[in-house]
């Protein structure tokens, strides 16, 4: 987030996250054996232990120094790999069973949650966009123990331009009889977004560039709107994303001064190094959602020609954040698309010139740092909140092997497991 918030926001904003976010049954746990990637910037621990106590990371070291207590659950971490949490930072739970999800069984919700979404390696999700109250009900489910999960962070209702309801969520809007997200004055926006917030809300979405169809196309946001949100969110320690869809999306979101833009812009064209370095100086971070491009475009049948100029548009965008130093957060817009297997986004990510490093930090360091984090979550040392994804393959090897997830451990719990991930619980000294 932004300098400007005042220390006392960021400290409330990270305890609130801290108090809300453990869940009711933290587990002791050690990882022994595996290749550990504690961070991004960091080298690779060969044979080593992770070792997890009451939902927060012990021990981190070589395997042959590390003591586990007795009565702890060992997984086998031989052959595997063992990084930080991920974190998507683009999602949406606009679909059932996500939908009223207090009228939905539990077992119902663990089942979408640990397919859609912890299988994948994801302890924390941001849904940016999503009908009003369903996730903040569905957190306080999951973090009363009665349903398993990730840990969930939400922008609640988006804001809209005025007469300016996405073509694609009429439907939804209309069937769920919400009330508008559009807003006409900026005392409306700025009214709105204090009230979501102090509902529980996480941050707020704009879209600055609103997809309308008819021969207008795209309609952008009042800047003055776009401004007034954005004050009202830094101004309580939240986060701003936009949905830009063109350039002129684009400069309405860099000049009111949001945190995120939630997608690339392949309308725009290709990003010269002084657009980036203007989104790097406004610490502007990109969740590129390539694989919604390419969902979206084979969906509507479009030769593949024009396809692989528009996705190889916003893979240029996506390079040229990564070669100017521009922060990029992972993220995938599924839940609106009906994807949810990453390979195909981490191959394009790769594709587009970042390496696994990069990769790495897009899941786990970056948003960490980008959303006041950094401090308890995204590496793996003592201290740390005990959120843990074990791989099955090397990502040095092959970018698509972020997607071979093996166990996924939130606040010490796992919350996924494939078959063969554990190994029997045997109390031992680790040798």
């Amino acid at each position: 987030m932004r300098n400007m918030f005042s220390r006392a926001c960021v400290a409330a904003g990270i305890l609130s996250a801290l108090v809300s976010s453990m869940p009711a049954k933290a587990q002791d746990l050690a990882v022994v054996g595996a290749r550990v990637y504690s961070g991004p910037d960091a080298s690779p621990m060969e044979d080593a232990t992770v070792l997890i106590r009451a939902g927060k990371i012990a021990v981190v070291g070589d395997r042959g120094n590390v003591e586990i207590p007795p009565g702890i659950r060992i997984v086998d971490g031989r052959g595997k790999f063992v990084m930080a949490g991920f974190w998507n930072s683009h999602i949406h739970l606009i679909k059932p069973p996500f939908l009223v999800p207090d009228e939905q069984p539990a077992e119902v919700l663990d089942e979408a949650l640990r397919e859609r979404f912890t299988r994948w390696g994801f302890t924390t999700l941001f849904d940016i966009a999503s009908l009003p109250g369903d996730v903040r009900a569905l957190r306080t489910r999951i973090d009363r123990g009665e349903v398993v999960g990730p840990r969930l962070l939400t922008v609640d209702m988006p804001f809209f331009p005025e007469h300016g309801t996405p073509i694609y969520v009429r439907e939804l809007w209309q069937q769920s009889n919400a009330p508008s997200a559009e807003v006409a004055t900026a005392e409306h926006a700025r009214s709105r977004a204090a009230a979501q917030i102090e509902a529980g809300a996480d941050g707020a979405k704009l879209f600055t560039g609103s997809i309308i169809g008819g021969p207008r196309g795209v309609l952008p946001m009042s800047t003055d709107i776009a401004r007034a949100v954005v004050a009202e969110a830094h101004a309580r320690g939240k986060p701003v994303f936009a949905h830009p869809t063109d350039q002129a999306g684009l400069d309405v979101a860099v000049d009111s001064g949001v945190d995120v833009l939630a997608h690339a812009a392949p309308d725009a064209g290709a990003w010269p190094p002084e657009f980036v370095a203007r989104l790097k100086a406004g610490n502007v971070a990109l969740a590129p959602t390539l694989t919604l491009f390419d969902s979206e475009l084979r969906r509507e049948g479009v030769p593949e020609s024009v396809l692989a100029k528009f996705v190889g548009t916003a893979q240029q965008q996506l390079g040229a954040m990564a070669i100017g130093g521009g922060q990029v957060l992972f993220g995938t817009d599924a839940g609106y698309i009906d994807v949810y297997d990453t390979h195909l986004e981490f191959r394009l990510m790769a594709a587009a010139g970042l390496d696994w490093r990069q990769i790495l930090a897009s899941l786990t360091t970056t948003p960490a740092h980008h959303f006041d984090q950094a401090a308890t979550r995204g590496r793996l040392g003592k201290g740390y909140i005990g959120d843990l994804v074990i791989l099955g393959s090397d990502p040095q090897e092959q970018p698509d092997a972020y997607a071979d997830v093996r166990m996924t451990v939130r606040d010490g719990r796992v919350v996924y497991e494939a078959d063969s991930a554990a190994a029997p619980s045997t109390p031992h000294h680790a040798r």
